[in-house]
């Protein structure tokens, strides 16, 4: 049990990175009061825009192309959440509605852009990220295998900027605005400060975070952008809300979900799993996810103005 659990964690940590540094985002953008279910499409940007990116150089430096390629997905993220953005908050649209919008806009997009750059839909990389032993940490009793061995650097990276996201929400006056503008609207504005940019911050943080979100995917466990990054972008929003739209809570949620994804992408080669049909697996995130909302939706803590246009 002990050599399984020890081969799996590794992989739901991998698994669960992407879908935090996505919830994150989104959490940004509902604590300032704007609601994006377009994150899907934002971790598609992004998800492409680091495969183009690492594609033009890694022909010249694979240590440089990782770290621009990252750096690529977050751009794009960010300058393509412009557009909910502004519907959102300028023209005042209907959240749901943009945020469906910036799903299908992405999807088509990209998967027209890499048949006209590859002609197949697809951008393989040469390489993505080696996956190394901390020393000294990865020789820990029980916590050394589990947390700091077979390590992705990205893992660390996203960690660290949840890490900074929460004193930047919590603890700061700049944080404490922010969540403000997701509460009581009206009151921020009557203190002098901008709601709109409040928002604008939210909205292209989000954007900037889940475009680092599919860049993640890509240069651990794709390899390749291949038009779709799964539905994550949807689970991330349902660790959100599961989260009780707080970092911690996502923290807890991705995780949950991360290690739900592993079971089902494993368990055909574990002998203990094998006998459970294939199907159950593959349902059971989705099926778990369902059920934690259901639970979980009378003690709703979402922001009392998110999706009201001001």
């Amino acid at each position: 049990m002990w050599l399984i659990l020890t081969r799996i964690f590794p992989y739901a940590i991998a698994y669960t990175i992407p879908l935090l540094i996505t919830a994150l985002g989104g959490l940004y953008s509902e604590r300032s009061g704007v609601t994006n279910l377009g994150l899907e499409g934002l971790m598609l940007i992004g998800y492409f825009a680091s495969a183009l990116t690492i594609k033009m150089v890694e022909t010249y430096s694979i240590a440089l192309a990782l770290p621009l390629g990252l750096l690529a997905a977050v751009i794009a993220g960010a300058l393509f959440s412009v557009l909910h953005a502004f519907a959102s908050i300028n023209l005042k649209a209907d959240q749901v509605i943009s945020g469906t919008a910036i799903n299908m806009l992405a999807s088509a997009l990209t998967v027209y852009l890499a048949r006209t750059i590859s002609g197949s839909g697809n951008i393989r990389i040469l390489m993505g990220i080696i996956r190394k032993d901390i020393p000294v940490l990865s020789s820990i009793p029980v916590l050394g295998p589990l947390l700091f061995s077979q390590t992705y650097w990205t893992t660390w990276l996203c960690l660290l900027i949840w890490g900074l996201s929460w004193i930047l929400l919590y603890k700061t006056s700049f944080g404490l605005r922010l969540r403000a503008c997701g509460e009581h609207p009206s009151a921020v504005a009557s203190a002098g400060i901008s709601v709109h940019k409040m928002r604008y911050f939210g909205v292209l943080m989000s954007g900037a975070l889940s475009g680092l979100g599919g860049g993640v995917i890509l240069i651990t466990y794709s390899g390749e952008f291949n038009g779709t990054v799964a539905g994550l972008g949807f689970l991330a929003i349902a660790a959100l809300i599961f989260g009780q739209w707080k970092p911690l809570g996502i923290l807890g949620a991705t995780f949950f979900f991360g290690i739900a994804t592993t079971i089902a992408n494993v368990s055909q080669v574990i002998p203990s799993l094998e006998v459970v049909p294939p199907a159950i697996f593959k349902v059971f995130p989705y099926v778990a996810t369902l059920l934690a909302l259901v639970l979980f939706s009378k003690h709703s803590a979402a922001p009392k103005a998110s999706g009201e246009p001001f």
